[in-house]
């Protein structure tokens, strides 16, 4: 005869282990906040996104969400360390626990989360694939590529969706794989590829620093959906909710009329949506492991998604990228983030 499990006792054994595991996975933002510094991990010079100045700056639309995320842990956007990443390394820093969080043009995929272990708490920038040609070559058109040697970075989504759209399309192509950005700058301003292919995003930002960007021209053609946005580790809920709302609290900002030159009136206003934003209503900071003011933090110190977006990308800089499809989904584009309340 044998005794029959004691469910009580099981139950009583296994839910202490469940808390411990929940633990371990939810300590992201005490290591933060212990450790007085947020670490992330960006491109290794993406001109617009993620880049060092001689002295040693990092500027970019990328890393201004990382000082976003730093005003709302510290009231501080400067307790950041930069950690340039490559495309072949910059998720396995991430799972090693080398960085807190990835803020480097990196493509939302369902195998990157079901496969890696990682989420993408929120899409920062809507983006595609698109192709790099000078402008003497006389394409106008993507379908104006049959038989061209077209060079990209390993380690990407790119190549299958090269691959992808030739094959569509009935056309043959000629591929160059190269393991990182310099080197793909390189082959392409050579000449030993005629054609490069990236998210658009990062075409406009290496054509700005070629010597004559005029001489170049990137196709009107995007043949990928590619949302861009920050990565974090699976397993910890209350990091992964720091992050994604910091993501929204730009995007509310934006459209609730909140930026940085009229953050004080926003602290005085009546309207519901802006005294939830700001903190003068609720406790939804607080409910993530934050302040009150956290959003305030954010958009004193870093701005609202348009001041990122038109300080580092926008059309008045070099890269001169209209916002098309990441503009407010008021005002034409899908750019759109859940109400805080």
């Amino acid at each position: 005869m044998h005794a029959r499990p004691n469910l009580l006792s099981l139950a009583l054994f296994i839910a202490p282990l469940l808390m411990v595991n929940e633990a371990a996975h939810s300590q992201t933002l005490k290591t933060v906040k212990d450790r007085g510094q947020l670490v992330c991990g960006v491109s290794q010079g993406i001109t617009g996104f993620s880049s060092r100045s001689e002295s040693g700056e990092w500027t970019g639309f990328d890393v201004d969400f990382c000082r976003a995320l730093s005003a709302a842990i510290f009231d501080d956007p400067n307790k950041v360390k930069y950690v340039p990443l490559s495309a072949n390394n910059r998720f396995d820093a991430l799972k090693s626990g080398e960085i807190d969080i990835l803020s480097r043009n990196s493509t939302w995929t369902m195998s990157r989360e079901t496969e890696l272990g990682l989420t993408f708490p929120a899409v920062t920038y809507y983006d595609g694939q698109g192709f790099l040609t000078p402008r003497s070559m006389n394409a106008v058109s993507a379908v104006d590529l049959n038989d061209a040697t077209i060079c990209t970075q390993a380690g990407t989504t790119t190549e299958v969706n090269l691959a992808d759209y030739f094959d569509a399309n009935g056309m043959k192509y000629t591929l160059m794989l190269l393991p990182n950005l310099s080197e793909l700058v390189q082959a392409y301003q050579t000449g030993r590829c005629k054609v490069m292919t990236a998210d658009a995003s990062q075409l406009h930002s290496i054509r700005s620093t070629l010597d004559k960007p005029g001489d170049h021209v990137v196709l009107p053609d995007v043949i990928s959906k590619e949302p861009l946005g920050p990565v974090v580790r699976q397993g910890d809920a209350q990091w992964i909710n720091v992050v994604k709302w910091t993501a929204f609290a730009l995007v509310n900002a934006e459209e609730l009329g909140v930026n940085s030159q009229t953050i004080g009136d926003a602290l005085k206003s009546a309207k519901p949506d802006v005294k939830r934003l700001v903190g003068t209503e609720g406790n939804y900071g607080e409910q993530v492991g934050l302040t009150k003011d956290w959003a305030v933090r954010i958009v004193r110190h870093v701005g609202s998604y348009a001041e990122l977006y038109d300080r580092n990308v926008g059309v008045k800089t070099k890269l001169g990228i209209p916002r098309g499809i990441n503009q407010l989904w008021t005002a034409g584009g899908i750019m759109y983030a859940p109400p805080i309340r």
